[in-house]
């Protein structure tokens, strides 16, 4: 692209530091996956019970065939075959729960791994081990993603343009969320179709004016916050400080979820400080399947967690 002189006054180009600067920016997490399939002639993947479709989709799309397993109370992977070459074991470190040396206990058992780290931005990987990063699940921006591999593809990837998918995002910071929900929405399934390419430079513009170490512990004082306030009726126990979401299990989940469905949150949870609101505020309640856990006590509860 040719640099223009002149015309009218631009976005400011910002020179912080991305804070995963050295690994590939792509579009989007999906297409993370879609580049590890691609640049490692990957056959199948074996995948956790609960995780959402957009992953099984991809990999129909590359006809990659797929498989699944159960995860544990720490949720953990439940499995025990041994991997073929072209095989992998994608592990999902929910809500920030899987350490870096679980990570490392798993790459020398199983070799072919692969890490969604999507929930866990501020984890750096484990050396030798693909692992991906999704910013759309932590930042403000329209897409990008970030995946360490040593794989390379030898295709060169066209580049993406995001500045006519922004709409939504300037659109909250001036009013509110619920008039720009739709093209929020319109944003996340724009995706489901999008072919792999670089990420956008408006998107690591955005990404290097962001004060990381500040959102960082924003994110673990919330944590922290909702733990104080609700570990005695969670039903999981030694959680992990994460920066994502604080992962509730509590018997009644259905009907917390019906309440915050009813956008009624303070009446759900009592908001004694405004800080439970800081760093973003999207409060999310879904099942936990049974299938997703394997002879275990949190079989059939349900699962409520917070962003």
């Amino acid at each position: 692209m040719v640099k223009e002189i002149g015309g009218y006054i631009e976005i400011q180009k910002e020179h912080g530091k991305i804070f995963h600067e050295n690994a590939i920016a792509l579009n989007c997490g999906r297409n993370a996956l879609v580049y590890l399939v691609r640049a490692k002639k990957i056959e199948k993947i074996f995948l956790p019970f609960f995780l959402c479709d957009s992953v099984k989709n991809v990999l129909e799309k590359e006809k990659c065939t797929f498989d699944f397993y159960n995860i544990d109370e720490n949720f953990l992977p439940v499995f025990t075959k041994e991997l073929q070459q072209n095989e992998f074991l994608y592990i999902v470190n929910f809500y920030g729960q899987i350490s870096n040396s679980q990570i490392k206990r798993y790459q020398k058992k199983f070799k072919n791994i692969i890490i969604d780290n999507s929930q866990s931005y501020f984890q750096y990987p484990v050396k030798q081990v693909d692992t991906l990063y999704t910013c759309r699940k932590y930042f403000g921006v329209a897409d990008g993603s970030f995946l360490y591999t040593n794989a390379k593809l030898k295709d060169e990837l066209s580049m993406d343009y995001s500045f006519d998918r922004m709409n939504f995002l300037f659109g909250r910071f001036e009013k509110s969320a619920n008039e720009f929900y739709a093209e929020y929405v319109k944003n996340n399934d724009f995706f489901d179709n999008e072919e792999l390419k670089q990420m956008s430079l408006l998107t690591k513009n955005f990404l290097r004016n962001i004060n990381y170490n500040h959102y960082q512990k924003i994110r673990k004082k919330n944590f922290l916050y909702l733990h104080k306030k609700l570990k005695n009726i969670n039903l999981l126990k030694d959680l992990k400080v994460g920066t994502f979401m604080y992962p509730l299990l509590i018997k009644k989940g259905d009907d917390v979820r019906r309440r915050l469905a009813s956008g009624d949150f303070c009446d759900v949870i009592k908001n004694e400080d405004e800080e439970i609101l800081r760093g973003g505020g999207k409060v999310v309640c879904t099942n936990l399947m049974a299938r997703c856990f394997k002879k275990s006590k949190l079989r059939q509860k349900s699962f409520f967690v917070r962003k």
